[in-house]
């Protein structure tokens, strides 16, 4: 006969479950979107087979501007759940390569592979360097690069929820590939083997030092001697899905693999929010985080300014994420 302690610790398992499933069902406009932005990544995406063996089963969409230099910056962006390629679209990243001269790779997860059409961030055979879809997102940079003669020292790598899960992943398992990373509402690499799953992560249940989160990046790509990708976060103070201590851990696991301390060097507004940002003994900024107070989960746009478009999980709260890592990389600027 159970106990009364693990009859409460059963439930609350049970209760954790069924509340971290309601937040990971695509609200009922996400799920119509499935079915209608294809139409709208069609016209503005072209997809692209053949890049590789492809062990993560994923498609690959890319924007080439029509005017493309050659050794321009390449942008890989990555949906979150219930959302597809047409993310790119609506986060303001194509328009941004138009007016910018870069090129975007949109990888595509299937409802095969994860019914809510979420990258797997939190499976192992998936996050680990030469497996499942980190190598398919890998092969899509390398054919890219080859494609179009970008410049492979000006890669970089964005993504919202699980793409921003996945976004660490490729930080983490790709190093080299990748000059920096900017990651919406998402999550630590490792982080849900830390926290005994993805809910329990995603809640900010992990535990970890410092020096842990910054040892399980470093396990991921054994003996890499650097440079490591520097790294950008965006979350909003009122997201219930990735709660916003995954920012914190973020900044830990980063600025101590960077071999920075915890302490911002720099604080002050950009669009009234609240803004870091970390620099290495150095000097060199390797950190910077965007607290977006008032906003749910979702993709910071500013329709009014010119960047995106609002839709599910893509919110227009007058601060455009994209043009924000643009500057930051130097994106168009020489």
């Amino acid at each position: 006969m159970q106990t009364r302690a693990a009859r409460l610790t059963a439930a609350l398992t049970a209760l954790v479950a069924a509340v971290a499933a309601a937040l990971l069902t695509p609200h009922p406009a996400a799920a119509a979107l499935l079915t209608t932005r294809p139409a709208v990544a069609a016209a503005s995406l072209t997809e692209v087979t053949g890049f590789g063996s492809n062990p993560g089963a994923l498609r690959m969409f890319r924007h080439d501007p029509p005017d493309l230099p050659a050794n321009a910056p390449v942008v890989v962006a990555l949906h979150g759940c219930g959302q597809d390629a047409g993310y790119a679209v609506d986060s303001g990243w194509t328009a941004l390569a138009d007016r910018r001269h870069f090129s975007v790779v949109v990888p595509q997860q299937s409802t095969a592979n994860n019914p809510s059409m979420c990258f797997d961030w939190f499976q192992s055979g998936d996050i680990a360097r030469g497996t499942g879809e980190a190598a398919s997102i890998a092969q899509m940079v390398d054919r890219q690069l080859a494609d179009v003669r970008g410049d492979a020292s000006r890669v970089y790598v964005t993504g919202l929820s699980a793409g921003g899960g996945m976004t660490a992943v490729m930080m983490a398992a790709y190093p080299e590939k990748f000059a920096a990373g900017g990651i919406v509402a998402g999550l630590p690499y490792g982080c849900s083997d830390a926290a005994g799953g993805p809910y329990p992560c995603m809640f900010g249940w992990a535990n970890q030092t410092p020096a842990q989160w910054g040892d399980r990046v470093r396990r991921a790509r054994p003996g890499y001697p650097g440079p490591w990708p520097t790294l950008t976060v965006f979350q909003g103070s009122a997201d219930g899905t990735v709660k916003p201590s995954n920012m914190t851990d973020l900044v830990r696991q980063w600025t101590d693999v960077q071999g920075a301390d915890q302490g911002a060097d720099l604080s002050d507004t950009v669009a009234g929010y609240p803004h870091q940002m970390y620099r290495d003994p150095a000097g060199r900024p390797v950190a910077e985080t965007y607290g977006v107070t008032g906003m749910g989960h979702g993709q910071p746009v500013d329709p009014a300014a010119g960047c995106g478009t609002a839709a599910p999980y893509v919110l227009d709260v007058h601060l455009c994420a994209a043009g924000r890592l643009s500057d930051t990389w130097g994106l168009g600027l020489g």
